[in-house]
C-alpha cells in the first residue's frame, strides 16, 4: 500500500485549493457511500483531491486511489479497503471506479463490512450506478458535477469574484443584477468565448486555439473508453455510435426520424433508441420532450441537442447561432436543477410553470405575449428590461 500513498502525495503536491468547483461546498460528505458522476474533463479528480486535502482526518487515515492504477493488477479493491481499515483508515476516495471490473459487488462488500469507513468515488456519466452485479440503490447517494457555468468560467479565467443567483432572482431582478455585473467584464466577447470553448476547466491550462481539439478528444474518449467500459460496447458498436453522432451534429436541434436513421446506419430501431439513451447518459447529447412525455428507453425524443455548446463548436465549425443559444439555456438551467420541456408556444417550459422564448435582441416575443409566466432570453444584449432578460445572465445560476 506504500506505493498508493506515494502516488497520492505526488498528486496532492500539485493540487491547489485556490479555486474550487461549485459542487465542493455542497458535497454530501456525511454519507457513507457517495458517488460523483460527470463527463471527462469537468474536474472530478481535482475535486476529490481538494476534499482529501481539506478533510480533517490525519493523512494516515485518508487515501486516494484511481481504479486503473497498476496496484489493482494483483490486488482487489476489497483487499485494499480491508488493509486500509485495519490500519485505522477512515476515508477512501476512489477515482474512475467504472474501470474496475467488479466495482458494484466490492463496493457493497466494503459498505457492509467496514462500518466506520467513508467511501467517495467518481465514475463516468455513462455508468448507471444503480445497475450492476449488486444492488447499491439502498446504500448509494449520487451527485453530478457538470461543466463550468458562465459565471465559473469568468471566475477561473479572469480571477473575478462573482455571486450566483437563483432563477427567481434573475427573473425578478435582472435589471439590477446585470447593472452590477457589466462593469466587471466584457460581456459580449466573454460570452462568445464561453460558448465556443469555456465549458471545461482545461480552458485555463491551454490556449483557446487548442481547446476545441481537446474537447473533440474528450468526446472520442467518452465514446471509445467510458461507453466501452460501462456498456461493454465493441469497437464496431462505437463506430456506429460515432456515425449516429455525425448525423445528429449536422442538424441539431434535431427532430429525429428514427426509421430513417436506422435505415441510413443499417441499424434496428431498438438499437438506435439504445444508442441515443447511452449518449444522453454519457452527457454528449440532451433529449427534450413536450409536456406529458417522459424520456424512456424506447421512446422517440421530440428534440435532440448537444449537452453543451462546446461540443457543437467542436463537431461543427459554424453551428447555427439559434441552436447555440437554445443549447446554452438548456444546459445552464438543467445543470442548476431545473426541469425543461419543449413549450407549446415559445421554446422551453421551465419547471412546468415558466415559458421562455430565446433569440437575438430583435426577437419580438409574439408567440408568448399572452402567456402570464413568460419571458424572453435574448442574446446580444447586456441589460434587459421588463420581460426581456439577457441570455448570458442565465449563466449565473450555479
Amino acid at each position: 500500500m506504500e506505493e498508493l500513498f506515494l502516488f497520492q502525495h505526488n498528486l496532492v503536491s500539485q493540487t491547489s485549493l485556490e479555486w474550487k468547483r461549485y459542487l465542493f461546498s455542497n458535497l454530501k460528505t456525511d454519507e457513507k457511500l457517495l458517488g460523483l458522476k460527470g463527463i471527462r474533463g469537468v474536474g472530478k479528480t481535482t475535486l476529490l483531491l481538494q476534499y482529501l486535502i481539506s478533510s480533517p482526518q490525519p493523512t494516515s487515515q485518508k487515501l486516494y486511489v484511481t481504479a486503473d492504477h497498476p496496484y489493482f493488477y494483483q490486488n482487489t479493491l476489497f483487499d485494499l479497503a480491508s488493509q486500509f481499515y485495519l490500519a485505522s483508515g477512515r476515508l477512501l476516495l476512489i477515482d474512475e471506479v467504472h474501470k474496475y471490473k467488479n466495482w458494484s459487488r466490492e463496493l457493497k462488500l466494503i459498505y457492509d463490512g467496514f462500518p466506520n469507513l467513508k467511501v467517495i468515488f467518481t465514475s463516468s456519466s455513462a455508468l448507471d450506478l444503480y445497475r450492476g452485479e449488486s444492488d447499491l440503490s439502498r446504500r448509494l447517494i449520487t451527485q453530478n458535477l457538470d461543466g463550468l457555468s458562465f459565471r465559473e468560467f469568468l471566475v477561473l479565467t479572469q480571477n473575478l469574484e462573482l455571486p450566483k443567483f437563483s432563477f427567481g432572482e434573475v427573473i425578478e431582478n435582472h435589471l439590477e443584477i446585470s447593472s452590477t455585473l457589466i462593469d466587471k467584464f466584457q460581456v459580449t466577447s466573454s460570452f462568445k468565448n464561453y460558448l465556443n470553448y469555456g465549458y471545461f476547466p482545461i480552458v485555463n491550462q491551454i490556449s483557446p486555439e487548442g481547446v476545441n481539439t481537446r474537447i473533440f478528444q474528450i468526446i472520442n474518449t467518452v465514446l471509445e473508453s467510458d461507453l466501452a467500459f460501462a456498456k461493454e460496447y465493441s469497437s464496431s458498436n462505437i463506430t456506429k455510435i460515432k456515425k449516429l453522432l455525425g448525423v445528429i451534429s449536422v442538424s441539431v436541434p434535431f427532430e429525429p426520424n428514427i426509421s430513417k436513421i436506422a435505415e441510413k446506419l443499417g441499424l434496428g430501431r431498438t438499437t438506435v433508441y439504445s444508442f441515443l439513451a447511452h449518449l444522453q447518459d454519457a452527457k454528449v447529447i440532451r433529449m427534450i420532450n413536450k409536456p406529458n412525455r417522459g424520456i424512456n428507453y424506447l421512446q422517440k425524443p421530440d428534440k435532440i441537442y448537444f449537452e453543451n455548446t462546446n461540443f457543437a463548436y467542436a463537431l461543427q465549425p459554424q453551428p447555427n447561432l439559434g441552436t447555440i443559444r437554445e443549447t446554452f439555456f438548456a444546459n445552464q438551467l438543467s445543470n442548476s436543477g431545473h426541469e425543461l420541456q419543449l413549450a407549446m408556444k415559445g421554446d422551453f417550459l421551465i419547471d412546468e410553470n415558466w415559458t421562455v422564448e430565446i433569440g437575438g435582441k430583435s426577437k419580438s416575443g409574439d408567440q408568448i405575449k399572452d402567456l402570464e409566466n413568460s419571458f424572453l432570453a435574448l442574446d446580444e444584449m447586456e441589460i434587459g428590461f421588463g420581460r426581456k432578460i439577457p441570455l448570458w445572465l442565465f449563466g449565473f445560476l450555479y
